[in-house]
Parts: structure tokens; sequence; C-alpha cells
């Protein structure tokens, strides 16, 4: 089966018809779960041919990183208020968070459905997956907007570190999330709060010479450990 089909390929009516199968599978997948939705239930659905709805995504997969594209747009668009206007790292950090937060709640009971499937680290479905780099360098260059629009003081060795360890104590909240059954997800809300503010914290003391081997430590056990990661290694490396 073919690829999902890349953005070249596309006309504004593809677009079209691939947003309505991509808009069909999240209203599915919340209503009868990710497992039991298939992709003929699917083209069904959204009045095309099952052979169609292949021809935009290859399986319920590639259907999957299109949610996570779509978050990861919505999101680098809904952070436009807080990264124009706020120099303040804590501030920054927070609010970004909180505008995620704010997309994803519509599909928290689906992200619970499918999360069994996203935490095999095998799975395409994985935040660290090879078919996941797209949004998740999305998601990594608002950190970096974050750190470098801010009034922190971030040492130069640091400066690519950060941004990512940061997004990796995003991937904290959003483990925490899926699982969060509080009203409105208030104690998300709360973590994504005083993580900020640690990390700020923890930015602000990298400035110390001292402690900057520790940061690097821990960069290098995520690289060595979380495959996604290892791209970082390169790019790295080549600096």
């Amino acid at each position: 089966m073919a690829a999902e089909k890349t953005p070249g390929d596309r006309t504004p009516k593809s677009e079209q018809t691939r947003a309505l199968i991509l808009e069909t599978a999240m209203r599915l997948f919340r209503e009868r779960g990710y497992d039991k939705t298939t992709m003929r239930a699917i083209a069904q659905e959204a009045g095309v041919s099952v052979g169609n709805a292949y021809y935009y995504f290859a399986g319920k997969e590639h259907l999957i990183q299109g949610f996570y594209d779509r978050i990861a747009a919505e999101h680098q668009a809904a952070v436009r208020p807080v990264l124009d206007t706020e120099t303040d790292l804590q501030a920054r950090l927070a609010g970004v968070l909180r505008v995620w937060l704010d997309i994803a709640e519509p599909y928290h009971e689906f992200a619970a459905q499918f999360f069994k499937n996203a935490a095999d680290p095998d799975s395409p479905l994985s935040p660290f997956s090879p078919e996941s780099e797209h949004a998740r360098e999305e998601a990594m260059s608002v950190h970096r907007e974050v750190l470098a629009g801010s009034k922190a003081k971030v040492p130069d060795e640091l400066a690519e570190i950060l941004p990512e360890l940061m997004w990796l104590s995003q991937m904290g909240l959003v483990l925490y999330w899926v699982f969060d059954s509080s009203e409105g997800r208030e104690r998300s809300r709360r973590l994504a709060e005083r993580g900020a503010r640690l990390t700020a914290r923890g930015v602000a003391l990298s400035r110390f010479r001292v402690l900057r081997p520790l940061v690097r430590d821990v960069h290098e056990l995520f690289i060595d450990f979380l495959p996604g990661m290892t791209r970082t290694a390169g790019r790295l490396a080549k600096g």
C-alpha cells in the first residue's frame, strides 16, 4: 500500500478529501475506540472508497500521524500570543504547556484508548518513532523558540540540548494527562505550572559551569535509551 501523500502531491480537492478522512477517523476513534475502528469503517463513514482511504493514508497508524501533525500545527499557531508578548522563561513555558492542554482536551478519552499502542517503543504511534519525526521536530521547535525568546541566559554549549530536554519534560506531562481523571484535567494544569517553574530554575542554574556536565549527562542518557533522540546525537556530533 502507498504511504501517505506528500505535501507536493496535494491539491485543494485532495486536501479536502484527506481532511475529511482524518476528521472521520478521529470521530470514530473517540466513539468506538482505536482498536475497534477499521479503515473500511472510516471509508464508509467518510463516503469514500476503501481504496481512496488507503490512497491518502496507508493505515490507521498513518491516520494517527496525521493527528499528531494536526495537534502540532494547532499548537504552533495557538502559542503565538504567549511567545510574541512574554519574555520570562517560566511564563513562556507555562503558557505553551497550558495551550497544549487546551488543544488536546477534546481528544482526552481517545488518547487514553490508543496509548497502549503508542507506549510500545516499536510502534509507529510512539512519539519517538521515525514516523513521528515531523510532529516531534515541530514540537521541539516550539521549545527552541520558548528558550531563544526568553531573557534567560543560556550557555552556548547547552542551547541545543535544553529545548530537547524541555520537550521531554512535556512528554512527561502528556503521559500524566493521558491518565488524569480530575475534572477538566485540573491536576495536569497544576503539574504544568509547577513543571514550568522547576524547568526555569534548572535553566537558570545551568549557567553555572560546574552544573553543565550534569545537563549533558542527562541528555546523553536520553539519547542512549530513546530512539527518537539519536538524530540529535548525530547533529551535535557534526556541530
